[in-house]
C-alpha cells in the first residue's frame, strides 16, 4: 500500500487499532483488546499430553503473552492457520471427535491491558448474522457458535430457547452476539452503521486541509501507543449514517488497521446475460415476498434456483414449503463428493439430507414424489430473457432447453467488498493476479500474527484468511491480540522509553 501525503496529523492523536468490520472476529478482538485474558488453569487436564507440558509451563502467565508458535506446533484440526487450531483446542478439548471438554481456560479482565480501538461496521453489532434469514440453522453445532467466557447454550436457556438437532436458528445467534457485546462491556468500542470508503498509509508529516475525525470517549482519553512517534499511519475514509437519514463523512487515523469484513458482502454472478434484470436475485431477501404473493393466489411461474450450496438448499426448502414450483440447477453431479451434501451427516442435518434426496430422485424429470420440483445436475445458465426466459444448457451432452419462470435466485457463492483498498485487496492476497476468495485466495498473513505479509501493520481476520467458522476464527483474534500486546510491550521497555526521553 503506497505512502501518500495526509492532512495535517502533526497534532492529530491516532487511534491504536482501527477494526473494519463488527461481526464475530471483530466481536472476539474487542474483547482481548478490552482486557481480557486467557489463562491456563492449574486444576484442568488437555488430552493432548505435549500440549499439557507446554500449557504447563509458566503457568502465571496469560496465553497471549505465550509463544504461539511453540504451543500451535504439532497440532492438527480443521483450519489451515495453526493459531486457529490452538485456541479451538484450548476452548473446546477433542471437539472433533465428538467429546465434550470443559474448556482449560480461565479468563480475567486487567483492565491495565486494554488497548484503544475502535470498531466500524455497516449494519447492526454482529455483522452478516443479521442479513440471514432468521427461521434458518447453524452449519455448526450451536455451542461451536460461542465466544469466550459466554456459553451459548447458557445464553439459550435463560431465553427459553432451544437448540435443534445441537444446532441453533441465526436469529438466535445475532442476538447472542449483541449480548454478548453488551455483557462484556464492549459496546462503547463499537460504531455502528458507518462505511469505510478508503484505507490507506499516510506520511504524518504532510499537511492538507483536516477532515473531520470520528472518536469515541474512551479511545481518545486513553490514548496508549503501539508504535514509536513519526511513524507512518494509516487514514480511514467513509461515511456514517445518522438519524435524519443523511451521511456524514469522517476521516481518522490509526496505527494499525484490521480487516474482519467476513465475505458475505458481495453475492457472486454468473456474468450471463440477462443477468441485471429486475426478476433476477443474488439473495434470498426476496423470495419470502414472492411466496406471499404465491399464498394469495397469484399464479407464477417455477422459481429458478441456481446453486448447488446449502444457501441454494434453504431457498429449495422455502419454495418447496410453500407449494412453488422450483426449477433448481447446478454444475456438480449429485453423487459427486465436492457437492457439500455428500458432506454432511444425513443425523446432524436431516433438512440438508431431504434437499439431497429431491436432487437425486427427480434428476432430469418431473416425475416422482416432490410434485412441482425439477433437479438440473451438471446444468449451466446461458441467459435470461426480459420476457421471463431462461436458457439452460446440459454440460454433458450439450443440449439447450428453454423454460418459462417467475423469478432468478442466482446463489453461487459470496466474495468480499474490499472495494475500500487499493485494487480491491489484490495485492495482499496469496495470489496477486486474482481475486480474494476465501477459499481458493484468502489473504496472505503470517500465521502467528495475522499480519499482511505485504502491508507491515494491517492485519485480516476470519473468512479474509479461510477460517470460515466461528470457532476458528477466534485464534485469528487471539493471535492479532497477542502480536499486538508484545509490540506495545516492546514499545514500552525501559531503553524505548529512554530513547523519547533523549
Amino acid at each position: 500500500m503506497e505512502e501518500t501525503g495526509s492532512s495535517s496529523l502533526l497534532g492529530i492523536n491516532p487511534i491504536p487499532v482501527i477494526v473494519i468490520g463488527n461481526g464475530p472476529s471483530a466481536i472476539c478482538l474487542s474483547y482481548f483488546l478490552s482486557g481480557y485474558r486467557p489463562y491456563f488453569k492449574e486444576s484442568s487436564i488437555h488430552p493432548n499430553p505435549i500440549l499439557q507440558r507446554k500449557l504447563e509451563e509458566n503457568m502465571g502467565i496469560s496465553i497471549i503473552e505465550k509463544d504461539l508458535e511453540f504451543l500451535s506446533e504439532g497440532l492438527e484440526g480443521r483450519s489451515h492457520n495453526p493459531v486457529a487450531v490452538l485456541f479451538d483446542s484450548l476452548l473446546r478439548p477433542h471437539a472433533d471427535f465428538g467429546v465434550s471438554m470443559d474448556s482449560v481456560l480461565s479468563w480475567r479482565r486487567e483492565p491495565n491491558h486494554y488497548i484503544p480501538h475502535l470498531v466500524l461496521g455497516k449494519g447492526p453489532l454482529g455483522g452478516a448474522w443479521h442479513s440471514i434469514e432468521g427461521s434458518m440453522f447453524t452449519l455448526s453445532l450451536g455451542d461451536w457458535m460461542e465466544l469466550p467466557d459466554l456459553p451459548f447454550r447458557d445464553w439459550m436457556r435463560v431465553k427459553r430457547r432451544c437448540l435443534r438437532n445441537d444446532r441453533a436458528m441465526t436469529a438466535d445467534v445475532a442476538h447472542y452476539y449483541q449480548h454478548y457485546a453488551k455483557a462484556k462491556g464492549l459496546r462503547e468500542n463499537f460504531v455502528c452503521g458507518t462505511v469505510v470508503t478508503s484505507v490507506r498509509r499516510v506520511s504524518p508529516s504532510s499537511s492538507e486541509e483536516n477532515q473531520e475525525q470520528m472518536t469515541v470517549d474512551n479511545v481518545a482519553g486513553a490514548h496508549t501507543s503501539l508504535q514509536s512517534p513519526h511513524t507512518s499511519l494509516f487514514e480511514v475514509n467513509g461515511y456514517r449514517k445518522i438519524k435524519d437519514g443523511s451521511d456524514k463523512a469522517f476521516c481518522i487515523y490509526a496505527e494499525k488497521v484490521v480487516l474482519a469484513t467476513g465475505t458475505y458482502d458481495s453475492p457472486t454472478w454468473l456474468g450471463i446475460d440477462g443477468e441485471d434484470l429486475p426478476f433476477v436475485y443474488h439473495t434470498t431477501s426476496e423470495l419470502e415476498k414472492i411466496l406471499k404473493d404465491q399464498e394469495r393466489g397469484v399464479n407464477f411461474d417455477p422459481i429458478l434456483i441456481v446453486g448447488g450450496g446449502l444457501t441454494a438448499a434453504d431457498a429449495v426448502i422455502g419454495a418447496h414449503h410453500s407449494n412453488a414450483s422450483v426449477i433448481h440447477v447446478f454444475r456438480r453431479g449429485v453423487s459427486d463428493p465436492g457437492l457439500i451434501f455428500n458432506q454432511l451427516p444425513k443425523v446432524m442435518y436431516p433438512e440438508y439430507h431431504k434437499v439431497h434426496q429431491m436432487m437425486t430422485q427427480q434428476s432430469c424429470t418431473t416425475s416422482g414424489p416432490y410434485d412441482g420440483y425439477l433437479s438440473l445436475p451438471k446444468h449451466q445458465v446461458l441467459c435470461l430473457t426480459p420476457n421471463r426466459k431462461c436458457i439452460i444448457q446440459d454440460l454433458t451432452s450439450g443440449e439447450r432447453r428453454t423454460f418459462n419462470i417467475s423469478m432468478a435466485l442466482i446463489l453461487i457463492g459470496t466474495k468480499p467488498n474490499l472495494t475500500f483498498l487499493p485494487n480491491q485487496g489484490r495485492s495482499l492476497a496469496a495470489k496477486m493476479e486474482l481475486p480474494v476468495n476465501s477459499k481458493h485466495n484468502p489473504l496472505d498473513v503470517d500465521c502467528y500474527t495475522y499480519e499482511c505479509a505485504q502491508e507491515r501493520g494491517l492485519y485480516a481476520l476470519g473468512p479474509l484468511v479461510g477460517d470460515n467458522f466461528v470457532r476458528f476464527l477466534q485464534g485469528g483474534a487471539l493471535a492479532v491480540a497477542s502480536a499486538l500486546f508484545k509490540e506495545r510491550h516492546d514499545t514500552q521497555s525501559p531503553t524505548h522509553r529512554q530513547t523519547l526521553i533523549s
